[in-house]
């Protein structure tokens, strides 16, 4: 059973463009279908963390909007970071998944019990992801994971009463 989603943000939350105003402001576009996976899982008692190598005043915004309590950024050794996490709420990396598109997320992606990559990603992280997902980053692809867990998980009936 997975019990950690471990998202990384540009390139799969978003769909990795930055984009600077002439003011020098940064702005991201996020997925509200994820945004609704992401919050589902949670009601489901399931924990989230996202870990991005990236600090952007945007991505604690969203963190907080969606009620995301593991906020990670600026990270440069996202394994390491993992580990520690895991560690302290005594959770296996068999029972977590993550996904990430680029060369930072490798170690990550490859230490999991499940790892996804966009269909955008990197042809290395897509080599050693169990999962290349249908969606962009940015455009569902962790709705997509999410959904695809909650059924590894035998927990779709309880993701939809949630609905109905």
């Amino acid at each position: 059973m997975i019990r950690m989603i471990l998202l990384d943000v540009d390139g799969c939350l978003t769909d990795g463009k930055i984009i600077y105003s002439e003011d020098g402001n940064e702005t991201k576009a996020f997925n509200v279908k994820d945004g609704l996976a992401i919050k589902s899982w949670m009601k489901l008692g399931y924990e989230v963390a996202i870990v991005t190598g990236r600090k952007s005043e945007i991505v604690r915004r969203r963190a907080g909007e969606l009620g995301i309590r593991h906020l990670y950024q600026g990270v440069k050794d996202k394994a390491s970071l993992v580990e520690e996490l895991l560690t302290r709420l005594d959770i296996g990396l068999e029972e977590t998944a993550a996904i990430g598109d680029d060369l930072n997320d490798y170690k990550m992606i490859k230490n999991v019990g499940m790892g996804f990559v966009p269909q955008n990603g990197s042809h290395y992280i897509k080599n050693i992801a169990d999962t290349v997902l249908e969606a962009k980053g940015g455009e569902g692809a962790v709705r997509e994971m999410i959904e695809i867990l909650i059924r590894t998980n035998a927990r779709e009936g309880d993701f939809l009463s949630m609905w109905q």
